[in-house]
């Protein structure tokens, strides 16, 4: 494995202060060209959790991401620390199964999520976007995190898992509070915290609503699970449960991820954003270099099923590898100026996986939730600016803003 020097070998990519302002990006242009994949040892703030493989390079994560029979999901979990969560309830989402039952339990719902299926929301979710910025219409200033993209993501998810309206917010906390629970800001006890409160808190309210479904079946994807066979036998209600945290869990937080921080980056670059007020058809564009910059997860992990070598170093059967999608995204192989925010780039990225069987489900919907999005809040707000200093999550996982102070006219 070849390295710069000791100094960046020794590096503990989990060291705190290294996300507290976001995805380390020096530090991994650094780990792409003198240690493409490095050795973490440990978990500062989980001394009983196990070190792993970090995936930095667009070509190896792309390798990993295809070969799932070396690279299982199914036997130690998505992410990178699993710390306290049991790994029969991640083994009971297909993102955390590996073929053939990942493959049967994903196609269930992947007739309704075609880009022909979804682009027949995009009047509703024109609607969502409407009545959202309405209420913010008038200030001087807005929150676009929480006053903005958060009711916007809650509400589309919501709508296709048959989620109550009155019941958005009660969701939004349960997922924000759960996958970033490395955040003392959404989740003050920690991932202990968010294992023993919030999953429980999950498990009833949903379990409610299974209840329902088994009595009168709707057409939403919580129907879907209820009523789904797979491999000839219904799903268990923890597989249900689970499937539906997935989903509700993915709706919530890529979309908003990505918005905000497409956002961010439109307003610290007004030549970017004016590209986008003067020709609004390059919007699509603006979605892409968003998603390649600023993909809504981190990374995702997968554990070598046996024995085996990536880019020269040898991992052992049942060690830890994780992709790094704010690596892969940014890699200099690939991509001219990097970390620059370009519309009229038109690069390929990793935002949704790099292909195979975990390629991401949801891609046609958060394109076009991404699309009217931008669309809707630049017609809207033409000159929306910075009105303060944006705060990122601190986590390994989440790549999101957790606040962005903005003026809604200049």
């Amino acid at each position: 494995m070849a390295t710069v020097g000791r100094d960046l070998k020794s590096v503990e990519l989990t060291g705190r202060e290294l996300w507290q302002n976001g995805p380390p990006h020096e530090l991994f242009k650094e780990l792409r060209s003198g240690c493409p994949i490095h050795w973490t040892q440990s978990f500062e703030e989980l001394p009983e959790e196990a070190g792993f493989w970090s995936v930095t390079t667009a070509d190896d994560v792309h390798s990993v991401s295809r070969d799932w029979k070396t690279y299982s999901s199914e036997l130690g979990g998505v992410v990178a620390a699993a710390a306290g969560f049991p790994i029969e309830l991640a083994r009971a989402m297909f993102i955390g199964m590996d073929p053939p039952k990942h493959d049967r339990l994903k196609a269930l719902f992947q007739a309704g999520f075609t880009p022909k299926r979804i682009a027949d929301h995009e009047p509703a979710i024109r609607q969502i976007v409407h009545k959202t910025l309405d209420r913010v219409q008038g200030k001087e200033e807005s929150e676009l995190v929480n006053e903005v993209a958060q009711p916007v993501v809650s509400r589309v998810i919501g709508s296709f898992m048959g989620i109550p309206e009155e019941d958005d917010d009660v969701w939004a906390r349960l997922m924000n509070s759960t996958l970033g629970a490395g955040d003392v800001d959404l989740n003050p006890e920690g991932i202990h915290g968010a294992v023993e409160r919030d999953v429980p808190e999950i498990f009833e309210r949903c379990g409610k609503l299974i209840a329902e479904r088994r009595e009168r079946p709707t057409d939403d994807l919580t129907s879907v699970l209820v009523h789904a066979e797979v491999e000839g036998s219904k799903l268990e209600e923890p597989e249900i449960v689970m499937g539906f945290f997935l989903l509700v869990a993915a709706g919530n937080d890529s979309t908003k991820a990505t918005y905000c921080s497409g956002m961010r980056a439109l307003m610290e670059d007004p030549g970017q954003k004016q590209l986008l007020l003067d020709d609004p058809a390059l919007v699509p564009d603006a979605v892409e270099e968003s998603l390649r910059m600023f993909p809504a997860f981190a990374h995702f992990r997968r554990t070598a099923s046996e024995d085996t070598e990536l880019h020269g170093q040898k991992i052992k059967k049942g060690e830890k590898v994780v992709m790094w999608y704010v690596s892969s995204n940014r890699d200099e192989s690939r991509y001219e100026e990097p970390d620059r925010f370009d519309l009229r780039r038109k690069a390929e990225h990793q935002a949704f996986g790099a292909g195979g069987r975990h390629f991401c489900l949801g891609t046609a919907l958060a394109r076009l939730e991404l699309r009217v999005l931008f669309e809707e809040t630049l017609a809207r707000f033409p000159g929306i600016a910075l009105a303060g200093e944006p705060v990122p999550v601190e986590s390994l996982f989440l790549n999101q803003l957790k606040t962005l102070p903005v003026r809604l006219s200049a």
